[in-house]
């Protein structure tokens, strides 16, 4: 009678492992998200420093009452740029969007600002990427609803384009409003 080794079953357990990760990754509600596990938690920390002249915003800002939007960018970033103008028009609609510059240079990043607009109420800049990390950045932009008491809402990874802005951010809003 032989004997199998344990090492043998390895290969087809790992394989097995692989395929249940797959399945269920495609079989999420949108395979395309990116999950964040700050979904309903109080958003973190923040470890900036400031941008120029810029007000610098802080934890308390977060949990002032007020749903706001905090957006990671970079000047090197090209979705950035794409998604600028919307961010623009969110801000010129009265809603408070908060920035991050994140791994970036100042001086690009003062030039970015200059060329296309500035729709920030605040500025941190997070050269080393510290708060990204404690936030869970994957890479930017990424944005964020954060409800009056500072609870994250909605994490949305990518440019914000106008279908984004009105089928997740906005629903995601009304959602920190009604807390």
């Amino acid at each position: 009678m032989a004997r199998v080794s344990p090492l043998m079953l390895l290969p087809p357990a790992i394989f097995t492992g692989f395929v249940v990760f797959a399945a269920i990754g495609m079989f999420r509600d949108d395979p395309r998200s990116l999950p964040s596990t700050r979904i309903g938690q109080p958003a973190p920390a923040l470890t900036m420093s400031t941008f120029g002249d810029k007000p610098l915003f802080d934890d308390a800002s977060l949990r002032d009452g007020e749903v706001k939007l905090v957006n990671f960018w970079a000047s090197w970033c090209a979705p950035c740029r794409a998604e600028h103008p919307n961010l623009e028009a969110l801000s010129d609609e009265g809603i408070p969007v908060y920035g991050i510059n994140y791994k970036d240079q100042y001086g690009n990043a003062a030039a970015f600002l200059q060329e296309l607009g500035d729709p920030y109420l605040a500025i941190g800049h997070d050269e080393p990427g510290r708060t990204g990390i404690d936030w869970g950045v994957y890479g930017v932009p990424e944005t964020y609803v954060i409800a009056g008491d500072g609870t994250v809402m909605l994490r949305f990874a990518g440019p914000v384009t106008q279908r984004v802005i009105e089928e997740k951010i906005r629903p995601a809003m009304e959602d920190a409003a009604a807390r």
